[in-house]
This record gives structure tokens, sequence and C-alpha cells, in this order.
């Protein structure tokens, strides 16, 4: 059959996507045994900063971070002092170690937004299985361009791009970081009007397990689902009995996403749980592709590597957990500074430009990745007029039980409204993120939800 010349040109433009993602791929194996040298296994700088203010990485567990028998969690740097605090009035003296969105918190709210700095602790480890699926994914895994855009293959259990080389390598490294294999948890989350009210939003306990992590797997059994979630919201009482089952794949064009709707007591799926699409549970503040700073597709973006830079960012935010009340936690218009610790780390930054013919309420954003646990701690995201309006944010904690540090309260402050959502208060929970045997694979199903709905 001949090709048009239209038909040559798309199928030219899929080859060089597809020759340029493999190029950007699995690095030699000369270059991967950094991770055994000057690199931390998985893919930090192991040396400190120039003037120590960032130390190196020794891989030693944090003692007194685990779940106690309370079912609370504990700080292990309670004794920290801040070594010093930026606010509005002196924020230009910091100003290259500010995000843009802490920039135009410190503006926005001069009287009550600021950031204590605290010592740097580089507490970010995990299992030594998950570092040596690391070392196998930098000489294994590749992007390939998939249903959704470039999609990594022959990863599996560890970070699949150590050395990136790409930003979209980078927020893949963010989307499959390890967070443990599978855990519980029950928390809130509060919108903010724009009055300055913070309101119940949701009353949750999550059931979540990631099968890219599972242990006694590999890449060749990995079906592609990378992120099981099943939500059952307690409250408030117009919410109770609502849920919300979702199985995300590597293939973001095969994620699905099932709620449970009480008024009609049957289950259906979001036709487009993704992207800039609110999301139910934030009562529409917060969009799905900021869940934890980012998440879902990333085809509609082109993605940039800027590269790494010293940052002040949330870390080791186990102090936002000892407050025994939410309202402790939650303050004027943002969460209470007094209760959040930031530390100087070094991330990645990544920018992501909207591709033309696209469409996205944020055609443009900057994300701060963590060096050393790969999360995406912080994000700017600017609107159609070039205005900062949107800054995602999470808090990463340090748990020794799992050898691992999750983001467990993240949230969004909309700049524009004055409103505002976070998620993951666990201050007057007790099951604060516990770790938990694989769950089986029918927990995670619609069937499953409709049977235990009520109402």
């Amino acid at each position: 059959m001949t090709r048009t010349p239209h038909r040559a040109a798309l199928a030219l433009a899929a080859a060089l996507s597809l020759s340029c993602a493999d190029a950007l791929a699995a690095v030699p194996a000369q270059e991967a045994a950094q991770l055994k040298s000057t690199l931390t296994p998985m893919g930090a700088e192991r040396a400190g900063n120039k003037d120590g203010s960032i130390p190196a990485w020794t891989g030693a567990p944090t003692p007194g971070a685990a779940l106690s028998t309370a079912g609370r969690r504990g700080d292990p740097f309670a004794a920290d002092k801040p070594l010093f605090s930026v606010n509005s009035k002196n924020m230009a003296q910091y100003g290259d170690r500010l995000t843009e969105g802490a920039k135009a918190l410190m503006q926005k709210y001069p009287e009550t937004f600021r950031i204590d700095v605290y010592p740097t602790r580089r507490t970010a480890i995990a299992p030594q299985w998950v570092y040596d699926n690391t070392l196998k994914n930098a000489t294994a895994a590749k992007l390939v361009e998939g249903g959704a855009g470039p999609q990594p293959e022959g990863a599996f259990g560890g970070v699949p791009f150590p050395i990136p080389k790409s930003g979209i390598e980078v927020m893949w490294n963010h989307k499959l970081a390890w967070r443990g294999e599978a855990w519980h948890w029950e928390f809130r989350g509060y919108q903010l009007s724009p009055e300055g009210q913070w309101i119940l939003s949701n009353d949750t306990a999550n059931d979540q397990t990631m099968p890219y992590y599972s242990q006694g797997g590999g890449a060749e059994k990995f079906g592609g689902e990378y992120w099981l979630v099943r939500s059952l919201t307690k409250g408030p009482a117009i919410r109770a009995g609502e849920a919300i089952t979702g199985r995300l794949s590597v293939d973001e064009s095969k994620t699905a996403t099932w709620v449970y709707l009480t008024g009609q007591r049957r289950v259906r799926k979001l036709p487009n749980a993704c992207c800039d699409t609110p999301t139910p549970f934030s009562a529409g503040i917060t969009n799905f592709d900021e869940v934890e700073v980012f998440a879902t597709r990333m085809d509609r973006f082109d993605w940039k590597l800027v590269g790494k830079k010293e940052m002040f960012i949330p870390y080791n935010s186990n102090k936002t957990f000892q407050p025994t009340k939410d309202s402790d936690v939650l303050g004027s218009r943002h969460l209470n500074p007094d209760h959040v610790r930031w530390e100087l780390h070094r991330v990645w930054v990544v920018e992501a430009a909207l591709k033309p013919g696209q469409r996205h309420t944020s055609p443009k954003s900057r994300y701060y990745i963590d060096e050393d646990s790969w999360q995406a701690v912080l994000a700017d995201r600017w609107d159609a007029n070039g205005q900062i309006s949107r800054v995602p944010f999470g808090l990463p904690i340090v748990m020794s039980d799992i050898q691992a540090t999750p983001m467990v309260t993240w949230g969004v402050y909309d700049l524009t409204s004055g409103g505002s959502y976070v998620n993951g208060i666990v201050n007057e929970r007790k099951a604060m993120y516990k770790p938990m045997p694989a769950y089986r694979d029918s927990v995670f199903t619609p069937d499953a939800m409709a049977g235990e709905g009520v109402r």
C-alpha cells in the first residue's frame, strides 16, 4: 500500500520518538557501576555539598521513626532547632533556594507564611532488594511509546531510571518511587474556602499496594499495573459510604478508576480520571494530575530536564504528625508553619510545557524532585495568562519500619482564589501509614467496591 506524505510524516515522527526514547534510556554497565561508588544505590550524589550544609548519604536507618503500638509515628529529630526562618522580609536573601511558589505564598500571606529551615538529614533509604533491582533497571529499562506517551519497559522493583537523561525519566522515577509494597492508612482531607474557613472534605480509609514492588516478581511477570488503591469514605455524613477504586497502569491509557455513589447505589467508571479534571474527593479544588504533586498521564506536555539544584523543600516531616488535633496543623490560610520542617536538599528540576493543540488549565509547570527518594515535593504551576496560580506540595515522612520516606500529607494552594486543599491529615487518626502484607488483587475491583457499598 502506498503511503501518503502525511502518513509517512507521522510514521517518521513516531520512529524518531521511539529512537530518542531508546537513546535516553538504559545506560552502559560502566556508567551503572556508579550506583556502587559515587552515587547512592538509588542514583543520588553520595557526597555532600561543598560547604557541608548537605551531608553525605550514609544509608543508615533512622531510629525512632517506626509505627508505635499506639498507631502513631514519632519524630526522630524532635530535638532539632531551626537554623533560620525565611519570610516575606528576608526572602530576597534566599531567593535562589526558594521555589517560585514559595515566594508567591510569602508575598500573598506576608504576615503568616514562612519556612523554618532545619539541619539537613538524608534519611531516604530502601531495602537491599530494591537497591538490587534499581541496579538491574539502570542497564535494562528503556522508554517505549505507549498509549499515553513514553512509558518504561524492562523496569521492576526499583527506580526505573536511576541515572536519568531526560525530564520524562525523572517524572517516571517519581511515579514509581519506593513507598513500601502495601499499606493501610486513615486520614482526613480539608478544603480551605476563599473566606479562610477549613471544611472537612473527606474522612477516609485507604488500602494501597504497588504490584511494581511485589517481592518475588520480576520485569518479565509485571503486567503494567503499578499502583492499586481503594478508598472508603467515612465522613462527613453527607459523603459517608462513598468509595473510589483505581488501577493505575504504566500505559496510562489503560488506567481505570471507579466510584461508588451512595445516592445512586451503583458503581460508575470515571471517564477521564486524569490531567486537569478535578478530583471528587477534594471538592473539585485539586486536579487528578496534582495528587501527590504529580500523577496520571504525561502525553499532553513536553518535558524538559533543567538540571539539579540546591533548594529548600519540606522533608522529614514527622514533625507534622505530632499535634493530636487537626486544627493545630491547619493554619489561617495554609499549613501552620510551626509544624512543617524544611531542609536544604538537591533536587532535580523538570519543566512541563503544554504541547501545541493540547488543552490544560496549567499550560506550564515546574517540578522539584528530591534526588534521594525521587519524590516530587513541590511544584509551580502557571495559568494561561502567565501568572503563577497553583502550588502543589508534599511532605515526605521518614519511616524506619518500611525503610522508606513516603509522602503522606500533600495538597495544593490556589493563589488565584485563595482556596486550598490539604490531604493526608492524620493527627486525629491512629492508622498512620501501616505496612501490610500484600493485598489480593480482587480487593481493588469495582465488584468488591460494590459489595461493600452502604446506604
